[in-house]
């Protein structure tokens, strides 16, 4: 089957977009030694999702799945780290 965009690009490519989209809310965090506004619950239940997303990238053998929820969950789990400790710190 012929397609107008490659499906692996447009995965890495959507996987890029979605995954950078949290760098604003790690890096505010981070300079402001604040996450006051982030919700606890939304990252706990944001980090099991994306922790079963990694489940299905291995199953069907996706890297940009993959990859892009590998990395996700990285900078998920430094936001969700940061909140912790900040608002134990206080």
């Amino acid at each position: 089957m012929d397609y107008l965009i490659p499906p692996d690009l447009l995965g890495i490519v959507a996987g890029t977009f979605t995954t950078i989209s949290f760098l604003p809310q790690l890096l505010k965090t981070w300079n402001t030694k604040s996450a006051k506004d982030v919700s606890l619950g939304m990252f706990i239940l944001f980090i099991g999702g994306v922790i079963l997303w990694c489940a299905y990238g291995f199953e069907i053998h996706s890297s940009p799945v993959i990859i892009a929820n590998m990395v996700t969950l990285i900078i998920a789990s430094m936001i969700l780290t940061m909140k912790l400790y900040f608002e134990n710190s206080n």
